[in-house]
């Protein structure tokens, strides 16, 4: 990254970003399995109490994990944006990455209702099917269908806003963008006594649901990652972040719930940027094996799978809120692991990837880049733009703008499912160079 000594006051363009992030990719799997654990919680499969005591503390805060994809997929987006990409391809893009496996599993779950004579209303059925659900503070509106779509609702949100808004944050002095790392983590605090302005059965929703104000986590990975390109980030490297994870997932059982969303929200960016930054750099990173990358991109499946599958199970067997005591539990919520991660295999495969390929038109290649050589004062983020990148997985169709973090898109960043770890070094030295 720069040196203040290289400090300009005027804005900068981005700086060459490298073509694949393997390790985000793997992160999503974790924040994917904090999810799955949170609701195999809630859900009181477990019923021996010492297996869910250990169930309870581990997945508390798990559903801080969507909170992970919104952070994440601001990152990515900008990461991953070139000048000149058109709205329009990057919306259509984002239309083709997300919706054919929500129409899937959106028409999965009528089904299931159906199976189980479950009342729907046509008009929720069809706010779901829109993704307009996170829109509406009903109760039983904005989770309804798969419940857990309501966080596509708020991407869709993000990625109407990110084209219109991309050209400000482009043009945008650090002073600012610093500015705004330091007060969107005070504004996700402020929500708590905001709420009060809300009526009390709104209150959730207001919080938890409501797209405008969940995109604070969105616009968070977006200014870092713009400060990241510059060469102007400061935070700590990968095995220091880990280790703030890990101590603020422990300490925050001590600490007042109203500060859990802030708190994990910097932690989480912290970790984002230092795993970034380790693939750019070539450093050691646990998080980008082949295992977890491939774990990283069926994520999204994953996510989008895994409540449906254990509701529909458990009310069929009759277990539905009864829990299964011994081993039994454990094993129970293992062999839901399992089950969801095959259907998420399968669903990655058969549809979410070659609808890709048939809906989102090719990309054109560009030219590899050649660094340029620095002089002294010379700003790391007039390096020149990124060269060819993509996703093999996805046959170099990714967007202009990137993939979005939040649900599990293969982007050249390799937020979601990069097909490979490999960086190409010329990127990466002109990235280094900025440090």
């Amino acid at each position: 990254m720069t040196s203040a000594g290289a400090a300009s006051t005027a804005p900068s363009a981005p700086a060459a970003a490298p073509a694949r992030l393997p390790s985000l990719t793997g992160l999503r799997w974790i924040a994917a399995l904090l999810v799955f654990g949170f609701h195999a919680g809630t859900m009181r499969i477990i019923a021996e109490p010492d297996y869910k005591a250990v169930v309870d503390g581990f997945f508390t805060l798990g559903l801080s994990g969507v909170q992970f994809f919104f952070i994440l997929s601001g990152f990515v987006l900008v990461w991953s944006a070139r000048p000149g990409g058109s709205r329009r391809t990057f919306w259509r893009r984002r239309v083709a990455k997300i919706y054919p496996n929500h129409l899937v599993l959106w028409g999965a779950a009528l089904l299931v209702a159906w199976w189980f004579a479950d009342p729907v209303l046509p008009a929720v059925a069809l706010e779901n099917l829109l993704l307009l659900q996170a829109w509406d503070p009903r109760p039983g509106w904005f989770y309804s269908i798969n419940t857990v779509s309501w966080s596509l609702s708020c991407e869709f949100f993000f990625y109407l806003c990110l084209p219109l808004a991309l050209p400000l944050l482009r043009r945008a002095r650090p002073a600012l963008l610093w500015a705004l790392i330091i007060a969107l983590p005070l504004l996700i605090l402020a929500l708590w006594p905001a709420q009060n302005l809300v009526p009390e059965p709104s209150r959730w929703w207001f919080t938890q649901v409501f797209p405008p104000v969940r995109s604070l986590e969105f616009w968070l990975g977006a200014v870092a990652a713009e400060l990241m390109l510059r060469g102007r980030w400061r935070g700590p490297n990968l095995p220091v972040a880990s280790v703030i994870f890990v101590a603020a997932w422990v300490g925050a059982h001590w600490i007042r719930a109203e500060l859990w969303t802030t708190l994990l929200a910097v932690v989480y960016l912290l970790v984002i940027t230092a795993a970034a930054d380790a693939d750019v750099r070539g450093l050691r990173s646990p998080w980008r094996s082949r295992p977890l990358v491939w774990l990283g991109e069926v994520s999204f499946a994953f996510y989008l799978v895994h409540v449906l599958v254990m509701t529909t199970v458990l009310r069929w067997t009759g277990d539905w809120g009864t829990g299964f005591g011994g081993w039994h539990g454990p094993a129970v919520v293992l062999g839901f692991l399992l089950v969801t991660l095959l259907l998420a295999g399968l669903l990655h495969r058969y549809v979410e990837t070659p609808m890709m390929r048939r809906l989102a038109s090719r990309r054109r290649a560009r030219p590899a880049v050649v660094p340029r050589q620095r002089t002294s004062g010379t700003e790391a983020s007039e390096a020149a733009d990124a060269g060819q990148v993509g996703n093999a997985s996805q046959v170099g169709e990714a967007n202009q703008f990137g993939n979005a973090s939040q649900v599990g898109e293969a982007s050249q960043a390799g937020q979601a499912s990069p097909a490979g770890e490999a960086v190409h070094i010329d990127e990466r030295s002109t990235y280094a160079d900025s440090r």
